[in-house]
């Protein structure tokens, strides 16, 4: 049995990350993607414990006085927050937890899991391209398109943080990388006790 990792995969809004973490994802059986709580209302489509856990502003303040949180954050004055419990069962039980997450989230969770916390920061090729990503998906206006841009020009001082960080130039190519950080932290020794023994054993095998 193996213990589990955090992969935590930040970006600035429109880089990539929620793209790259949904295919991962996907790909790997043995990661699930981790679900935020949070107290904002549910938008057109969105399903209960998929997105988000949906939770009143009460039960939001319970969570946090009970420290059932492993990180959270107001923003747009909402609150968004990771519940510990399944993360933590997740890790014990050998299973990977992905978080598609910002740089203050980022930072909280690695500081209550630091050895099972791995960061990967996603950087796109040019801010040009970046606004050009955020006018393609068509989801908001100009001037939050601007909010958005203001806002990821702040947060990208923050990827001296990460252990790992991936230009997304081309998709496939920062999906294989993606994909070679995941697999290669996997393989390290403190995220696999049965190695120990394993080792013992072939020392002491007879030939």
């Amino acid at each position: 049995m193996r213990r589990g990792l955090l992969l935590l995969v930040s970006s600035p809004g429109g880089a990539g990350k929620t793209s790259l973490s949904r295919r991962l994802v996907a790909d790997f059986k043995g990661m699930t993607l981790s679900i935020s709580a949070t107290t904002r209302p549910p938008r057109p489509g969105e399903v209960e414990g998929r997105e988000y856990l949906f939770k009143t502003r009460e039960q939001f303040e319970a969570m946090i006085a009970a420290d059932e949180l492993l990180e959270w954050a107001e923003v747009n004055g909402h609150r968004y927050g990771t519940p510990k419990g399944p993360v933590m069962a997740a890790l014990e039980a050998g299973r990977d937890v992905l978080f598609d997450i910002d740089w203050q989230g980022a930072r909280q969770v690695a500081r209550q899991a630091p050895e099972d916390s791995v960061r990967v920061y996603i950087l796109p090729p040019s801010w040009s391209d970046l606004a050009r990503r955020l006018h393609a998906r068509a989801q908001d206006d100009q001037a939050v398109i601007e909010q958005r841009l203001a806002l990821g020009r702040r947060e990208v001082a923050h990827w001296t943080e990460y252990d790992y960080v991936i230009v997304n130039k081309d998709f496939d190519h920062a999906y294989a990388d993606l994909v070679h950080i995941y697999r290669a932290e996997r393989m390290k020794p403190g995220r696999n006790p049965w190695l120990p023994p394993f080792v013992e054993s072939l020392r002491e095998e007879e030939v």
